[in-house]
């Protein structure tokens, strides 16, 4: 037994002799040894990957977050409305923390292929701001509300059963499906009776407001606060934040998510789905005006460009004469206003 607990006994079951290195690097050099090497990289392969289109990958990547986005959201709510009454199967924690970790998901998860929209309004904004090209939007809008529409069909066949018998106590107690808490809202919002549609408006274009700018902020390589690995799950959390304050409420977010659900619905629970109360051009539209809205702001008010360019994630569009030119002017600026500041305090002493 002593034997069995020496000091050397514990090097021969890492296999290393350096120690003296650290443990960390032991450890790393010990679990390296035990994992199955990687399998080279075939011609075969590369050709593959190099002859497959690039818009196709940029399509699914952006169907495939929505859909990692929106199913966990929409199950949990589905989970939440079906058995409200037994407060285990979900509440409006769950919810907002299904779609803040999905959201999370989907940038880890496809990002790196389409860039990370998820968002019809986003794909604008990055368009209008940031020179994605135009040519892309209206694929990557398509892409996204697919993604949607998929997850909401995946989500009614899965429930199907369950949102059957709740449509049947619904119906049979005078209030039909589609309204606000009836099985078609597990698919997409709907306002309740005492909501007005100017009501509606201004906090759907508040909501999308907030959440633009902290998108916008999150993805600033400037931000000294924002690492690419946490920015998911700040992302993630900005909509959960509004899920959690406006839950007596109704709000839509994502115009990928709220259109290609609300189809599904309108497929399940008839075109009721997108007439009722007139409402569904406001969760539908206005994501768009309002992250423009909010991005406008943070890229005219806030955006600090030279900081960008000085941590070498962007270049003067005049190459490095440019920016010399510029910090210059600007320096020659600094001075004559700090010699403007100095006369005016002389000429108030004397005074």
């Amino acid at each position: 037994m002593a034997q069995s607990s020496s000091p050397d006994h514990h090097l021969r079951q890492l296999h290393t002799h350096d120690l003296e290195l650290g443990a960390t690097e032991a450890i790393q050099k010990h679990y390296a040894r035990h994992v199955v090497q990687a399998r080279p990289v075939s011609q075969r392969k590369l050709d593959f990957e190099h002859n497959r289109p690039r818009w196709l990958r940029e399509m699914m990547a952006e169907a495939t977050g929505v859909f990692f986005y929106v199913f966990p959201g929409i199950a949990a709510v589905t989970a939440f409305t079906i058995n409200k009454e037994d407060a285990a199967f979900g509440s409006l924690l769950q919810v907002g923390f299904a779609f803040a970790f999905g959201i999370a998901f989907a940038i880890i998860t496809c990002a790196s292929t389409s860039g990370g929209h998820f968002n019809p309004a986003i794909t604008i904004c990055f368009a209008v701001w940031q020179g994605f090209p135009w040519k892309k939007v209206p694929y990557y809008i398509f892409a996204q509300v697919f993604g949607a529409f998929i997850a909401g069909l995946l989500l009614m066949g899965m429930y199907w059963e369950q949102l059957s018998a709740y449509a049947e106590a619904t119906r049979a107690a005078g209030d039909g499906v589609v309204f606000n808490g009836g099985a078609a809202s597990v698919l997409c919002s709907f306002p309740s009776a005492n909501q007005s549609l100017g009501y509606l408006f201004l906090i759907e274009f508040f909501v999308d407001s907030y959440i633009g700018i902290v998108i916008w902020s999150a993805l600033d390589p400037a931000n000294p606060f924002i690492s690419p690995a946490s920015a998911p799950f700040v992302i993630g959390l900005a909509y959960a934040c509004m899920i959690w304050g406006f839950a007596d409420v109704t709000i839509s977010t994502n115009l990928a998510r709220d259109l290609g659900t609300r189809i599904v619905a309108a497929i399940f629970y008839d075109g009721e789905a997108f007439s009722y109360k007139n409402y569904s051009w406001i969760s539908i539209l206005v994501n768009v005006p309002a992250t423009l809205f909010a991005t406008g702001y943070y890229e005219l008010l806030m955006r600090d460009s030279l900081q960008k360019i000085g941590k070498g994630h962007a270049v003067h569009e005049g190459g490095e004469e440019g920016l010399t030119l510029h910090l210059t002017k600007t320096r020659q600026d600094i001075e004559r206003g700090a010699t403007t500041a100095i006369e005016k305090v002389g000429t108030n002493d004397y005074a």
